[in-house]
């Protein structure tokens, strides 16, 4: 019986190809602010969101939206 991978290699084929490149980060402040917008993408990937959109619309809403509300525009639990 073969077992086919490929799927596995696929899915974690941007990890390795990240790892390689953090290595040529400035400074450890630029190589987190890296790791957290590689974060949001992939949370946004996950949710199937497109991130400049969910960015363009919370920007515009969290001036007005209430406090205790604001769980409503995390990528989880968004709605456009």
């Amino acid at each position: 019986m073969k077992i086919d991978n490929i799927p596995v290699e696929t899915s974690i084929r941007p990890v390795a190809l990240g790892r390689k490149n953090y290595l040529f980060a400035v400074s450890h402040d630029a190589a987190r602010r890296s790791g957290m917008l590689c974060s949001l993408l992939g949370t946004c990937k996950i949710h199937g969101i497109e991130p400049y959109a969910w960015l363009k619309d919370v920007l515009q809403r969290i001036a007005d939206h209430p406090t205790n509300w604001i769980h409503e525009l995390l990528l989880h639990r968004y709605k456009a």
